[in-house]
């Protein structure tokens, strides 16, 4: 029997609801039949899905597309936007009929935060500052009254700026150094038009382990900048890898492993930040990170397009408790995608829309959002054969405003359950609910089997100091604790 210690007197800080954040880009179906209609009105059933989420802030319009993008391509009447072509992915005409005041009309309905990722690679100066002004300026101004003519009086108030994207690949194919004088430029001129709305600016970060471009980027731009971010994609080996529904075992763990290096990056990553930061408190964004496959058969390999079955689910699971365990230096994260790319929450097709298992996932663990997280630690064993290195548990938990707990693990082995035992320091819960996620490592939901894969409750006994549970191999678990 495995046992959980969670310590109800010891916290490294509050989980940043923004962890929880979701990425939407002008890639495949994402934005037209996914998010929005094809005139880019925000699509009602996955508005509504989401907001039943709690996404906390979403990031757009890219991704490789924010860095050719130009934001008046998307304002004024719909009839008079210039046409593209989009050829980061798939060579396809974006008609631009979503564009700035949509993609902040899908934020109000659901209820979140605006975070836009700026043209550094493509644009200009004062293009990106203009868009800061075209939302943000309450006065009178050239972009205040062009924002206006367009149909909205007041300011949209937009915090979360990006300074680029990926100007390491896609963006520009910089130099650490060189982007780091742009970033600096670039920051300079994104202006506070409120007192009570200063721009958070996010600098363009690292891919994966590269650590000389954080520390050059941190130590030339610490004094413009609030946060950096990081890009990591969970996957079996050299993109593209591998079918995202029938895999080896080997391959199942692969990537999980992947997923579990993270935990490294983020050490890392934090570390070199708080070394050349000078003192300032510059957090970490890991605005891009998931799972990366093969697109489905028959569908167009420029759109990213794969399913989503339990692996996913452990990948998002594990995840999100090394972020909760992070939130001390971890301010924000944003799952590529929100919806039919890649590590998507949900899938749509035609009128059609399903909840994947990562959506599921995520609301599972919507409680830990401004949550207290509590210190925790999981009394493993390392799986062996194709797992070999990796733990079969893994855990984090949080306290929220009302009292209640919440402990969520993953279970990474799929052959096996696991009974557990959690044990409970400072922490007297008068009831504990249970609510698993459990199947084979493949298993996923289609549109002739939407809730194959969806939470069911788990049963708890009581002991002395915890309780108990039986967790399914391959599951994804979360329990509530409310105070006596």
């Amino acid at each position: 029997m495995a046992q959980i210690f969670i310590n109800g007197n010891r916290s490294a800080g509050t989980i940043n609801k923004n962890i929880y954040g979701q990425f939407a880009e002008h890639l495949g179906r994402c934005i037209y039949g996914g998010l929005a209609n094809a005139d880019g009105s925000p699509r009602a059933d996955a508005v509504a899905a989401l907001r039943e989420l709690g996404v906390p802030v979403l990031r757009w319009p890219g991704g490789c597309f924010a860095d050719t993008y130009h934001w008046k391509d998307g304002i004024g009447p719909k009839e008079t936007r210039k046409a593209i072509v989009n050829t980061n992915w798939g060579g396809v005409t974006e008609t631009n009929a979503f564009g700035t005041h949509e993609f902040l009309e899908v934020c109000r309905q659901i209820g979140c935060d605006a975070y836009i990722s700026g043209n550094v690679g493509s644009g200009t100066v004062q293009e990106f500052s203009d868009w800061v002004e075209y939302c943000n300026m309450p006065g009178r101004s050239p972009m205040a009254d062009l924002r206006r003519e367009n149909g909205r009086a007041e300011p949209f108030g937009v915090r979360y700026w990006g300074i680029g994207n990926e100007n390491w690949g896609c963006g520009g194919n910089m130099r650490p150094e060189y982007y780091a004088d742009l970033c600096r430029q670039y920051a300079t001129f994104l202006r506070s038009y409120a007192p009570e709305l200063q721009p958070y600016k996010i600098a363009t970060g690292a891919s994966v382990a590269d650590y000389n471009w954080t520390r050059t980027v941190v130590e030339m731009a610490w004094r413009q900048i609030d946060a950096i971010s990081l890009h990591h994609y969970s996957m079996a080996g050299p993109s593209p890898c591998g079918s995202a529904t029938d895999f080896s075992r080997r391959e199942l763990y692969d990537v999980l492993r992947s997923a579990m290096r993270m935990e490294e990056l983020v050490d890392n990553h934090s570390r070199l930040i708080k070394m050349h930061g000078h003192g300032k408190q510059i957090g970490l964004v890991v605005d891009e990170w998931g799972t990366w496959f093969e697109v489905e058969p028959g569908t167009n390999p420029g759109f990213l397009y794969q399913q989503n079955t339990m692996r996913d689910a452990l990948v998002a699971a594990l995840t999100l408790n090394i972020f909760n365990n992070h939130c001390d230096t971890v301010v924000m994260a944003n799952i590529a995608q929100v919806a039919n790319v890649l590590q998507a929450m949900i899938l749509t097709e035609g009128d059609r829309l399903l909840l994947t298992p990562t959506y599921h996932v995520f609301r599972m663990y919507k409680a830990h959002q401004n949550a207290c997280q509590l210190e925790s630690y999981a009394e493993t064993r390392l799986l062996e054969g194709e797992a070999e290195g990796l733990p079969d548990l893994q855990v984090s938990a949080s306290r929220q405003a009302d009292g209640r707990v919440l402990v969520t693990a993953a279970h990474l082995d799929d052959a096996a359950s696991l009974p557990v035992t959690v044990r409970l320091g400072g922490v007297r819960p008068a009831a504990v609910q249970g609510l698993v996620l459990a199947g084979a490592p493949g298993a996923h939901n289609t549109f002739e089997a939407p809730a194959a894969v969806a939470p069911r409750p788990l049963n708890t006994l009581p002991t002395d100091d915890g309780f108990t549970a039986l967790l399914p191999p391959c599951s994804v678990a979360a329990f509530t604790l409310t105070p006596a």
